[in-house]
């Protein structure tokens, strides 16, 4: 068979910038001679903290400063108890991801290569091509709505919605390709911090009376709230389809066993799997954990409890600010249609009526802050989500993987992994401001994208733990306990007959289920 000779014939692995063990080292020395378990003390925590924080803030800009809101604006406190069920029945979807990417070194979209002709690649590819257009749209038009209401209602200038969001985007798109977003994101992370701090302020003004929680536990959902359940249900913390995300952050951030596993692969102690010739099944990304050394399996596994606690502690924020809220939302802005382009103001009406007209400026401030880093990393994610499974579907894109770490010459090669991301997030851009454009309401483009969202979130869901319970050994410290399998089965239960009454909902066909509904 001849050789494509646009091919690299030395394909470097993820790791090849590492340096090279010496010759004399034996199998074990070569696996963890520059391996440095990391300190798990809470400072060091913080530091190491990265997949799971961008996880939570590609969810907060539209779930919390637009859904949220509307919930609380339109519905009061009626469905205040769809918080908490949105996040504890998709706590381990999420988690999972990242179980499986820490404890074997591989992501979600390589584990796909396991489904019989690989159809759950294939399925990703067209769902989230498809998705991606309105789910980047449901994410730029909220960043958008934050500088129209802000330039606009003084009269400083009266431009459309799909004008600021081209801006918003061309920059975004810009940044990625430069690779200079790392300025920016410590930027976003503090911009973030101030506004839920204020979030919280402002909360204890005039705080809701304590009955009014009660409300956790009375399920309501009137008969046109059910876009909006379903928004909820979508997109709280973030959208289930996020996990796969996720999942190649963890993988690019290259800490623990996605940093090993190429090693692992040469000394023996994993499988190096062939995606295109034969079948592949889901035990061929097992790690046998017992050929490591001491020193090497503990390092991998302060990585996997970073990865989780990492998760766990941006969900947990997550939660708390999404009550805070809706709590905000009924004391201050209820009863409101809360839609249209002037949907921003409204919102933003819960601090200059609660604290003074000052406030108005650290809200949009924070506000587009959140905004502006929810669409950025959707900007990056969703079209690594795509280039990823292209590199586990075609051979050719293979032969040139790698988005941070791609072979020399790839940006040449039009279908190299590298060049699919950059088209796709190219596509994704256009795609959102045409959108804009034509549906200038942020509120319906968000409600609509988040709904879209849920419905691939039972599959990815069912994945994501399938994987983990067949790729890890059992008898590992990184197989998830007994209590988590039951309650993860339970989750996904509960989590897929939530989504189907949120898909009856959207086409009006909720009353076959629920009379008067």
């Amino acid at each position: 068979m001849a050789t494509d000779p646009e091919f690299p014939t030395d394909r470097p692995s993820q790791s090849s910038d590492e340096p090279v063990p010496p010759e004399e080292y034996s199998e074990s020395e070569k696996i963890d001679y520059d391996v440095t378990p990391p300190k798990t003390d809470y400072k060091s925590l913080f530091k190491h903290f990265g997949p799971g924080i961008l996880l939570m803030m590609t969810g907060v800009g539209t779930s919390h400063i637009i859904t949220i809101p509307t919930a609380g604006g339109r519905f009061a406190w009626a469905l205040l108890w769809a918080i908490p069920l949105a996040y504890a029945f998709k706590w381990y979807g999420f988690r999972m991801a990242y179980r499986f990417t820490y404890a074997t070194g591989k992501s979600i979209m390589d584990a796909m290569n396991a489904t019989k002709r690989k159809w759950a690649l294939w399925y990703v590819l067209l769902v989230f091509g498809v998705q991606m257009l309105i789910g980047q749209a449901g994410r730029l038009i909220a960043a958008a709505a934050v500088l129209y209401f802000a330039f606009t209602t003084p009269g400083f200038v009266d431009l459309p919605m799909w004008v600021y969001a081209t801006g918003i985007g061309g920059i975004s798109v810009g940044i990625i390709l430069s690779g200079k977003y790392r300025l920016v994101e410590w930027v976003v992370k503090i911009i973030m911090v101030v506004v839920v701090i204020a979030f919280v302020l402002v909360y204890f003004v005039n705080p809701p009376p304590a009955d009014a929680y009660v409300n956790f536990f009375v399920i309501d959902v009137p008969p046109e709230a059910w876009l909006v359940f379903a928004a909820s249900i979508g997109l709280l913390p973030t959208g289930i389809d996020v996990s796969l995300q996720a999942s190649e952050w963890g993988l690019a951030k290259k800490k623990g066993l996605p940093r090993l596993r190429r090693r692992l692969e040469q000394e023996g102690a994993a499988k190096d799997i062939d995606k295109f010739n034969g079948s592949t099944d889901v035990s061929d990304f097992t790690v046998d954990y017992d050929q490591l050394s001491d020193r090497t399996r503990e390092y991998c596994y302060r990585w996997f409890r970073i990865g989780v606690r990492d998760f766990d502690f941006s969900n947990v924020v997550s939660l708390i600010l999404a009550i805070i809220i809706m709590s905000l939302s009924v004391v201050w802005m209820y009863p409101s249609d809360v839609e249209g382009e002037a949907a921003i103001g409204e919102i933003a009406a819960i601090f200059t009526e609660s604290v003074g007209s000052w406030m108005m400026a650290l809200f949009l401030l924070g506000a587009f802050g959140i905004t502006f880093s929810t669409q950025f990393n959707y900007f990056d994610g969703r079209p690594r989500v795509i280039s990823a499974a292209c590199r586990n579907l075609f051979p050719r894109v293979s032969k040139w993987s790698g988005v941070e770490n791609s072979p020399d010459g790839a940006s040449r090669v039009w279908y190299s992994e590298l060049n699919i991301w950059r088209i796709s997030m190219m596509l994704s851009f256009v795609g959102a401001v045409a959108i804009i454009a034509g549906v200038p309401e942020p509120v319906f483009v968000v409600l609509v994208a988040s709904a879209l969202a849920a419905v691939i979130a039972p599959i990815i869901f069912f994945f994501n733990f399938w994987f983990c319970l067949k790729a890890i050994p059992e008898d590992s410290e990184f197989y998830p306990a007994q209590w988590e399998i039951y309650f993860t089965w339970i989750s996904l239960i509960v989590f897929t007959f939530l989504i189907i009454l949120s898909l009856l909902a959207m086409f009006d066909l909720i009353g076959w289920i629920i009379p008067n509904a």
